[in-house]
């Protein structure tokens, strides 16, 4: 059985849910937060050397990475094209190019949104910068999905479960107003059998609305 590393509150949420669309049995061992400095528990160091999560074990194998779990669960577990196009067409490198744009790209402007806040004024000379790389991350995503139900040829891929987390942090942050494609998009995934059977399986998630 495929065990994963969960912190509470991560992105590790998008295994489960990923687990849970493709009908896999699994177990989780979760982990909490410190309270006071929202860092990941020691104990993760014991898992992985850089006491980060998520990290899956199915049976020799350990991985780490979003990317990494999410492209192996895939090719191991999926049938019938499931969760992805087929590999032989041209929809099938716009699902690699999202599934790699997601921590490639798009998430750097919004960690540095979450820690230059905590600097308080002195990390406002960098918020001009930091809010353009923003609008315009967001503004490409938003036209991407014009007209669209998902990011990949209307079918619902795993590109979306990977690119979901960073439309339920910018949700946070109050910038999906003026963006209806995004805004649509995230209600649409998290309105999904598999992504509320994830929380109940991993515990409170905060970016779930």
């Amino acid at each position: 059985m495929i065990l994963v590393h969960h912190l509470n509150d991560s992105r590790s949420h998008r295994i489960l849910w990923l687990l849970e669309e493709l009908g896999l049995n699994y177990e989780v061992r979760c982990y909490q937060r410190d309270p006071n400095t929202h860092l990941a528990p020691p104990e993760l160091f014991d898992v992985h050397p850089l006491g980060k999560s998520p990290v899956i074990e199915d049976g020799e194998n350990i991985i780490h990475e979003s990317g990494a779990i999410i492209d192996y669960l895939v090719r191991k577990y999926a049938t019938n094209q499931q969760l992805q196009p087929e590999p032989d067409s041209s929809a099938y490198e716009q699902y690699v190019q999202w599934l790699h744009y997601a921590e490639g790209s798009a998430m750097l402007p919004l960690l540095l949104k979450i820690y230059v806040g905590q600097l308080g004024d002195s990390g406002e000379p960098l918020q001009p910068r930091i809010n353009s790389e923003l609008d315009n991350h967001l503004g490409f995503i938003e036209s991407s999905l014009a007209g669209k139900t998902y990011l990949v040829d209307e079918q619902f891929s795993a590109a979306d479960i990977q690119l979901s987390f960073v439309g339920e942090v910018a949700h946070s942050f109050g910038l999906l107003s003026q963006r209806p494609n995004l805004k649509a998009w995230v209600e649409r995934f998290q309105a999904r059998p598999a992504y509320k059977a994830a929380v109940e399986q991993g515990g409170a998630y905060s970016l779930a609305n």
